[in-house]
């Protein structure tokens, strides 16, 4: 067999899914744009750079050239593209077969809301693939709002190898709210710093922790001073993938209060149980999906502050609750959202469609 993925080679998914189909003795190459192009990952997967000689969507035409030459040229089993509003549009332009295109979020919970052009290049998209995938129950009946066709739900899931509890230094004493997301509104970064403010007025001996970098760091490194929080605040930047379970071992409440339903799937919440730290999230997207609802943890309402802060106090009030709900979601991860488990599930579709069963 052999897969091109038309999709962001800097994407860590995208590479992820490569690197399984290698480890599979199946043939793979991935198709991308100059400007998601990785050479790090490049160097361990085939990666073709599609030519942008005009601007916005308006390249997708002259893409669309390219990407058939290397369709001619490779001649894989599947076309498997991500992201429904560009790669996803591209591979219907191709009009090649077998097409699968794979939803993550904003191309469906809002470009097809825009203007009817959108609406309609989504619906041609989905109408042109052989096989539409989601990776959460919610977003696949967000797409068959714009298409009469079944759509597979196939999670990320969580290398259980990488993501699992390990023995890290803490300080005796003190708790640690955090969260590891792009620093960004819709990660609802600041609803996060004001509930750490509430409930750090009650909890002196609670820092908060946030990993990760974004077009809006300063602003919130500005506002933790504003609140004076700073002294127990790290924002420690961008890390290297395989640094972050380390650092979500070092958190004892692990916050997602992300703001849009295009949190699609909600990895850092899987990533964060897999690990046995109990998560409060918002009820967003595929959020509530991953998280069990008193099990694993909470689920508070978005942009509410007040909210996050309670479920964190009920948290920090309870050390067996914590330890609980940490050690339900180890079990729960297994049994739902482990990557090797779902990267199979990917593989099993994709014969059977070969076979022509869907």
């Amino acid at each position: 067999m052999k897969v091109l993925l038309l999709a962001p080679s800097k994407s860590i998914h995208t590479h992820k899914w490569a690197l399984f189909y290698k480890q599979n003795n199946i043939e793979v190459k991935v198709v991308t744009f100059s400007d998601h192009y990785s050479e790090e990952n490049a160097k361990e997967v085939d990666t073709v750079v599609l030519p942008k000689h005009l601007p916005g969507k308006l390249s997708y035409l002259t893409s669309v050239f390219a990407l058939k030459k290397e369709l001619a040229s490779f001649k894989p089993t599947i076309l498997h593209a991500h992201y429904v509003s560009s790669y996803g549009l591209i591979g219907a332009l191709a009009n090649y077969h077998t097409f699968y295109v794979s939803v993550w979020g904003r191309d469906i919970y809002q470009f097809p809301q825009q203007n009817a052009i959108n609406k309609s290049l989504v619906q041609f998209t989905l109408r042109k693939a052989d096989v539409i995938c989601s990776t959460s129950h919610v977003m696949a009946e967000e797409t068959k709002k714009y298409i009469d066709k079944p759509v597979e739900v196939t999670p990320f899931g969580v290398d259980l190898g990488k993501f699992k509890p390990v023995s890290v230094e803490k300080e005796a004493g003190t708790l640690t709210i955090g969260t590891v997301k792009a620093l960004s509104d819709k990660y609802g970064i600041a609803d996060l710093i004001h509930a750490f403010v509430e409930v750090h007025g009650k909890h002196p001996h609670t820092k908060l922790l946030i990993v990760g970098d974004g077009p809006q760091r300063e602003e919130y490194i500005e506002l933790t001073k504003k609140l004076g929080i700073d002294a127990v605040t790290t924002f420690t930047g961008r890390v290297p993938n395989d640094k972050v379970p380390t650092y979500i071992n070092q958190i004892d409440i692990f916050a997602v209060p992300s703001t849009e339903d295009s949190e699609s799937f909600g990895v850092a919440a899987v990533e964060s149980m897999a690990c046995g730290v109990p998560v409060v999230v918002s009820n967003v997207g595929g959020l509530p999906e991953v998280v069990k609802e008193g099990v694993t943890g909470f689920v508070v309402q978005k942009e509410n502050p007040q909210q996050l802060a309670a479920a964190f106090e009920t948290l920090l009030n309870d050390e067996e609750l914590r330890n609980k709900m940490g050690q339900a979601g180890i079990e729960h991860v297994k049994a739902q959202y482990d990557w090797i488990d779902n990267a199979n599930s990917m593989l099993a579709l994709y014969q059977k469609t070969v076979q022509g069963g869907l």
